[in-house]
């Protein structure tokens, strides 16, 4: 049995009469009393997953400004100096997994550290030895309640008087007013975010039914600016982070510091956060789906993870150190996720067996082999039609029309035309590619419409968290920005119905959730459309 347990935020109302959210704001409260320079300040471990505190850094705006950590505005107050040492900061600081299969461990791995120093300070100042971090379920509570922030988090003080350390003024949420709450069903039924990745079957990778890069991420090694994120990264986590920070005008260069990779971790919410996506993984290992079981995801990157411990010596560990929670000492209150409730072992068979329905195809395939069906890799990826030239996206919506290769479009005519379980019928994939800024806080819409059509199809958003980290040379990365893969397929799918996968081009449009500020435009690489045929 699991000695600690990770209960949900929203217990008692989600006040400070949930003794777990008044005991974490104590334990915070002492982290943040220690100097950054202190491994166990609330300073030094937000560093670890990315910061904007040391000034030698490629990331750090120049000229000095917002995200830099002198300039955020009012709760916390965050000090910049004394730093530690240049080796203290190497191999700590700015390690967090993004764009990467290692993604979901690394921050298990960190959590588990925190969680270790919460408590001990917990317990020091007369708390409980049994606290454990809880999590925000925002996809929970009767009609989706619990999609709003807990309360105790929209505090200025304890119940004592005392300042409230949960508390944060640069925390804007999705409409610029403060007021703090996530975007999805059951509450906001056409939501931006979701947890339809929790059907995905394969961690990385694509199949009849997860699109790529897969559930997990990509293969990748050590990647703090990894791109394109996994599906599960890209949605729901990516699009939290960014509308929990949110921004405060369209005239303000300045966001939510949850907004962006370097001063995400300052803010207390951000755990819970990161506490509902580990549940989430947990969920969908519990489900039946597995892990990578290959040296190179189980072993970690050759780059160790590492996080600070009261020796004074790093922990290090690898992902197959953290890879299920019955080798650990925590477990969650519920894995239940009222969004998408545990999908049943056959949940890929009954995804494929849907769409081939949908297209017209023969329901006369046995289970088995539409089990088998759902995990088919595809045989080759192929260009269907590319953009030909960069965008720039500033204030305003845009719209490309991205001319489609005749041969390859009526490949994927036929294979829609000759669905059936043993002739699975192609995917399709839109790709953002080499998206490069600096104002993560960017939220995009994108839809898709042929010339011919009247209407268009909402595609989904992206959330732009890592831009600024992604778009600057870092000595390992060249700078390349972020990638985004969507899943067109029920679109060209909706074409076929209609006999209208004939066109020559789709048109693409992209806007942005809110006008960019001066200064802030974004430059998109390539749009590009795919064929996935197997």
């Amino acid at each position: 049995m699991a000695q600690y347990v990770r209960n949900n935020a929203w217990n008692n109302g989600g006040t400070f009469d949930n003794k777990d959210l008044y005991w974490y704001a104590r334990g915070v409260e002492a982290m943040m009393a220690r100097p950054i320079a202190d491994s166990a300040s609330w300073w030094f471990y937000a560093a670890i997953h990315g910061e904007y505190a040391n000034p030698n850094t490629p990331w750090y705006p120049r000229p000095a400004a917002f995200p830099g950590w002198s300039f955020i505005q009012g709760t916390p107050q965050v000090p910049t100096t004394p730093l530690p040492d240049s080796a203290t900061m190497d191999l700590y600081w700015n390690q967090c997994q993004h764009g990467s299969w290692y993604f979901f461990p690394w921050h298990r791995g960190y959590l588990m550290s925190l969680e270790t120093q919460l408590r001990a300070d917990i317990v020091a100042a007369g708390g409980p030895d049994t606290w454990a971090l809880p999590y925000w379920n925002y996809f929970g509570g009767q009609g989706g309640s619990q999609s709003q922030m807990p309360p105790a988090f929209a505090a200025e003080t304890l119940p004592e008087g005392t300042p409230n350390a949960l508390f944060v003024t640069m925390r804007y949420g999705p409409d610029g007013d403060g007021n703090i709450y996530v975007p999805c069903p059951p509450k906001y039924p056409t939501g931006p975010i979701n947890a339809k990745a929790m059907k995905n079957d394969l961690f990385t990778g694509s199949d009849a039914v997860t699109r790529p890069p897969g559930f997990g991420g990509p293969q990748t090694t050590f990647a703090h600016n990894g791109s394109p994120h996994g599906n599960f990264e890209s949605n729901p986590h990516d699009l939290v982070h960014g509308y929990v920070g949110g921004q405060p005008g369209p005239s303000d260069a300045i966001y939510g510091i949850m907004g962006d990779p370097g001063t995400a971790a300052l803010d207390p919410i951000f755990y819970l956060h990161h506490c509902n996506i580990d549940r989430m993984w947990e969920a969908w290992n519990d489900q039946g789906n597995s892990n990578p079981t290959v040296s190179s995801w189980t072993n970690g990157p050759s780059r160790q993870f590492a996080m600070p411990t009261a020796s004074g010596k790093p922990w290090n560990y690898t992902p197959g150190d953290v890879s299920t929670l019955a080798n650990l000492d925590y477990s969650y209150e519920s894995l239940g996720i009222e969004d998408a409730p545990q999908a049943p072992k056959t949940q890929p068979a009954l995804t494929l067996a849907k769409r081939l329905e949908t297209l017209g195809a023969s329901p006369e395939a046995s289970n088995a082999s539409l089990e088998a069906a759902a995990s088919t890799a595809p045989r080759k990826t192929e260009l269907l039609g590319a953009s030909p030239t960069a965008l720039k996206l500033s204030k305003t919506p845009i719209e490309i029309t991205v001319a489609l290769d005749a041969s390859t479009r009526k490949a994927a005519e036929v294979s829609l035309l000759k669905a059936s379980v043993s002739a699975l019928p192609d995917k399709a994939y839109l790709r953002l590619e080499n998206v490069s800024g600096i104002y993560d806080a960017t939220i995009l819409g994108i839809s898709v419409s042929t010339p011919e059509s009247g209407g268009s199809y909402l595609v989904g958003h992206v959330a732009l968290f890592g831009l600024r980290r992604a778009t600057v040379s870092d000595g390992q990365h060249g700078g390349e920005g972020l990638s985004f893969i969507l899943d067109i397929t029920p679109f060209i799918d909706e074409l076929h119905l209609n006999n209208a996968l004939n066109a020559d081009a789709v048109k693409v449009a992209i806007v942005p959730d809110k006008p960019l500020p001066d200064g802030t435009e974004v430059t998109i690489g390539r749009v590009s459309i795919y064929r996935e045929a197997f």
